[in-house]
């Protein structure tokens, strides 16, 4: 790379990240924005692979060999989304695939999903939600061997996200986006993480092929409804 001045920081050529708009950096959401994720389905439909989804930004890898003409192609679908963000244009006619997976989407305009989306972070305050859970007091309440220990002995019961609060998880739940770990076995579910739960899970019934992935979750269908459940340690 040649001589670098003093303090200067190198980014990686390779990776970028694309910010969206919506979020601030104080964690205040703008009046409208458009969600990373439903970017990032658009470019997957139009052969673009992202690799990490996040709030309102998303990260993408390229390659040591890249040439100009293929990340051109990048810029040229997102130069593409805004026309079709700007036109409102119908999801048939843009994410086809998506829709025929969905079909729920049909005519729904790909500005107006933007911001039901936008508008349901905004209502629950997902950007607080995400921060506090993570600063909240976690609680042991034994070791994680001996968590493990009960789930091995089948002395554990599926609790369902409403009655969480208290209770001793015996599985390893991280919420993505971040990634990171939220509750190691051993630990008691709190306030904040409980609400996190009950936002993922109103947010996958709204909006199916848009959900919100988190380990550690048993997803059950029971009379046409999906149930979110976390075995926990039999009181």
């Amino acid at each position: 790379f040649g001589k670098l001045a003093t303090h200067f920081t190198m980014l990686d050529p390779i990776k970028a990240t694309i910010v969206t708009p919506g979020l601030d950096m104080n964690g205040k959401f703008a009046p409208s924005g458009i969600p990373a994720s439903i970017v990032t389905k658009y470019l997957a439909e139009h052969g673009v692979v992202v690799e990490k989804t996040g709030l309102y930004s998303f990260f993408v890898m390229f390659t040591i060999g890249i040439t100009k003409g293929r990340w051109n192609t990048l810029v040229t679908e997102l130069q593409q989304f805004k026309t079709d963000y700007d036109t409102n244009q119908p999801l048939w006619r843009v994410m086809p695939e998506f829709v025929q997976a969905h079909p729920a989407y049909e005519r729904i305009g790909l500005r107006d999903l933007a911001s039901q989306i936008h508008e349901q972070y905004r209502r629950y305050g997902i950007a607080r939600v995400t921060t506090e859970m993570y600063l909240s007091n976690m609680q042991p309440a034994m070791r994680p061997s001996e968590a493990f220990e009960c789930l091995a002995h089948r002395r554990v019961e599926r609790v369902p996200i409403d009655e969480l609060e208290g209770r001793i998880t015996t599985m390893l739940v991280t919420p993505y986006p971040p990634g990171i770990p939220l509750l190691i076995p051993g630990e008691r579910f709190n306030k904040p993480i409980v609400e996190y739960l009950k936002f993922a899970r109103d947010f996958n019934a709204r909006f199916p092929g848009f959900e919100t992935d988190v380990h550690g979750l048993v997803v059950e269908l029971e009379g046409g409804m999906l149930r979110y459940y976390v075995d926990c340690v039999r009181d």
